[in-house]
């Protein structure tokens, strides 16, 4: 049996271990509401500085605190859940709250951004206890960097329209101006559509208002639309006029423009568009281009009404020379302070887009030029060289004329190769496309190469050994590269080196580079890389332009690039060029990949084997409108034996046909005539003579004359100018069926 004295003993000792756990946890509980309390303030100051919109809440999510920020912008939110205040915001406050502070139980922190039909938002939470924690809103969007900023946001009125017209939301200010039973755009303009720096009547709840309309785009059609005062404009807030600054953070670039053209104030949207630090004690003209008259002229009639709301396309005078402005002006202030609000737009993408364009309908319109230019000369050179090739048959070395003779015949074929390049230009001459391998190509012309850059300019050439194949005009591609190297050779003023590469190019999606898109696929690059000059920023747009050259007059025709240009388009591939100034130009072509192999079918022997006839038989019918060749053709067709019946156009050959007692072997026709064309009068002729050979005349290329009709088989096709030779022998190898081989 225990004593009751040691019973006593335990009692007391039992009673003072409880007395003293419960004062150790009352004494950690008193430490624990310090260290909240502690944290709490601290949190509160943190917040009560931040100048953006914070909130100090419990674990549980009730906000403790409210800073400025949050007031302004939420109201009272001290014992509302974070959640109850955002739900005009968000449309799952709570959920989205409850990710974001379960992301921060594992780090401390987190970040989440939220976009909604009413703008972009940062959400940010920091732990700083476990009963403690910091909330940021950030609003990213444009409506909510005005409206935050206190004091502010109900100076300007401002409302968010959706794509339908709809009013998502209006601040007070502009509440104040048309009533709360608004919910349309039509409701509140009569006029539509709205336009940035217009002047519109707007229906206010106490009769008509004339404001400038200052209009900012957002995404998914969203516009936020802001009122700015005219001077009949007197139930408008007069703060605006008074403090400038109150528009600032206005998303819409502001300029106050004195009349005398100084500049009195701007917002950041418009320093930042015309890259410029300040506007203090510059002048309009300092900030933009004058409109083509001067800027007193345009200010003061805008002061007079008289062009207020007509808008002027001015060019950038800041850091960026490339920004285009559309400037429309306004009148505000009183009769002691009259002045003028320039509300600026950004045009830069619409000018840039407007600029290719032009430039396209330009290259257009001179590749049409070109090519009826060169169709006329062709005519004429035929005529020409075809006489002279005449008289060369009478006269032989010995003769005083021969030479004479030879000079013009050579100065023809000169002129025929200046012609045939602005038809390389306007991509109209005739290509005789075949499988290369450029490897070979750049191999076959290293020696005239070398020859053509000279003796301290270094050639060199790097190959892919897998290099594919391309279909081209291995002439005409031999005379771009020609070209380029000459060009590169001339840019290193007598010394340098020059490297053309060769590579393949997979493209896994489409390359936008300048005016061109080139398509996803298998390409073969070429690139001719020179250590020269480079091409000065002014003149790089006009280098593919025929006859705009950098050279001194006599040195360049100014075609060299713009053939080019043509015969690297008409094979279906791209032309860039890359330069730096002082260091060097480089070129790339781009070819599509061919990837079916090249015939080998050797051509008949006949072909080769034939000899023209210095008597041949059979009847042609000559159908040509341009005298001279018709005359030319003739003589050449009657010295070789042939009967040659002639025709100007097309009407009158189809009236000779009507004879039914008419022999005629081979109707020798130009395709481009007035009246019936060569493919059609030749169409209905062979109905009632299908057997009768066919032979086409022409300036253009053959694929130039698609009507849309069935082709005419069998007709051979000769390219102006051609000789006397290539007349005869087409019509020869025609008449005696042998496949045409004559080269263009």
């Amino acid at each position: 049996m225990v004593p009751w004295v040691t019973l006593q003993y335990g009692f007391a000792l039992c009673g003072g271990i409880l007395l003293s756990i419960a004062v150790f946890l009352k004494l950690s509980r008193i430490a624990a509401d310090r260290t909240s309390a502690h944290l709490f303030q601290t949190a509160r100051r943190i917040m009560m500085h931040d100048m953006g919109i914070g909130f100090v809440t419990n674990a549980a999510g009730v906000v403790r605190y409210a800073n400025p920020g949050a007031y302004d912008r939420f109201g009272d939110a001290q014992g509302r859940t974070l959640a109850a205040v955002f739900e005009l915001m968000l449309a799952n406050p709570g959920s989205v709250l409850s990710q974001v502070a379960a992301q921060a139980r594992k780090n401390g922190a987190q970040t989440e951004d939220i976009v909604t039909r009413g703008g972009h938002f940062r959400l940010r939470l920091l732990v700083m206890g476990a009963d403690c924690q910091l909330w940021w809103l950030d609003d990213l969007s444009q409506t909510g960097r005005l409206a935050s900023k206190p004091g502010q946001q109900h100076v300007i009125p401002m409302m968010t329209a959706g794509p339908d017209g709809q009013i998502i939301q209006m601040n007070k200010a502009f509440r104040a101006l048309v009533g709360a039973s608004i919910h349309t755009l039509d409701q509140i303009f009569k006029e539509a559509p709205l336009r940035s720096g217009q002047t519109h009547d707007l229906r206010g709840a106490e009769g008509r208002i004339t404001v400038i309309i200052a209009v900012s785009e957002g995404r998914d059609g969203m516009r936020d639309i802001y009122l700015l005062p005219c001077p009949d404009g007197l139930q408008m807030p007069r703060q605006i006029e008074a403090d400038w600054d109150a528009i600032e953070d206005l998303p819409v670039p502001l300029l106050k423009v004195a009349r005398d053209g100084s500049l009195l104030g701007s917002n950041r949207e418009a320093r930042q568009l015309l890259d410029i630090g300040s506007t203090q004690g510059r002048h309009l003209a300092d900030a933009l281009n004058n409109p083509g008259r001067p800027i007193g002229d345009w200010l003061s009639e805008a002061l007079a009404g008289q062009a207020g709301s007509v808008s002027q396309f001015l060019h950038g005078r800041g850091q960026r020379q490339d920004t285009f402005v559309q400037v429309t002006l306004n009148t505000a202030g009183g009769a002691d302070d009259p002045h003028l609000i320039a509300v600026l737009n950004d045009v830069t993408e619409l000018k840039t887009l407007e600029a290719q364009f032009v430039q396209s309908q330009k290259m257009q319109a001179i590749g049409q030029l070109a090519g009826g230019v060169a169709h006329d000369f062709n005519n004429l050179l035929t005529a020409i060289s075809g006489h002279c090739e005449l008289l060369l048959c009478n006269h032989d070395e010995h003769d005083q004329d021969y030479g004479d003779l030879i000079q013009i015949h050579q100065n023809t074929n000169r002129a025929a190769s200046l012609v045939g390049q602005l038809l390389a230009f306007s991509r109209k001459q005739n290509l005789q496309l075949e499988a290369i391998d450029l490897r070979d190509t750049l191999s076959d012309l290293t020696h005239l190469l070398n020859r053509l850059v000279g003796e301290k300019v270094t050639l060199t050439l790097d190959h892919d050994p897998e290099l594919a194949q391309i279909l081209a005009d291995k002439r005409q591609l031999e005379q771009v590269l020609m070209n380029l190297v000459v060009n590169a050779r001339d840019a290193m003023s007598g010394a340098g080196e020059i490297r053309v590469t060769t590579k393949n190019m997979y493209l896994s999606k489409a390359m936008k580079r300048d005016r061109a898109t080139v398509p996803a696929g298998q390409y073969v690059l070429v690139k001719v890389i020179d250590n020269g000059q480079g091409i000065a920023a002014d003149k790089l747009g006009k280098i593919f332009e025929p006859f705009f050259t950098t050279k001194r007059t006599g040195e360049g025709t100014g075609l060299g690039l713009s053939t080019a240009y043509g015969i690297v388009k008409q094979t279906g591939g791209y032309i860039f060029v890359d330069t730096v100034v002082g260091e060097g130009t480089t070129f790339s072509l781009f070819f599509p990949r061919h990837t079916a192999r090249a015939k080998t079918a050797a051509l008949p022997a006949a072909a080769v084997a034939q000899r023209i006839k210095t008597s041949a038989d059979g009847v042609v019918l000559l159908v040509e409108d341009e005298a001279p060749v018709r005359a030319f053709a003739t003589r050449a067709l009657r010295l070789r034996g042939y009967t040659v019946l002639e025709a100007d156009h097309a009407e009158a050959a189809l009236e000779m046909l009507d004879n039914e007692d008419l022999q005629v072997d081979i109707f020798v026709t130009d395709v481009i005539m007035p009246g019936q064309d060569g493919p059609t009068w030749v169409r209905q002729a062979l109905k009632s003579r299908p057997d009768t050979k066919v032979v086409f005349m022409s300036g253009y290329p053959e694929d130039a004359f698609d009507d849309g009709e069935p082709e005419v088989l069998g007709a051979a096709f000769l390219p102006k100018p051609f000789s006397l030779k290539d007349l005869t022998d087409v019509v020869q190898n025609q008449l005696q069926g042998v496949p045409q081989t004559t080269e263009s």
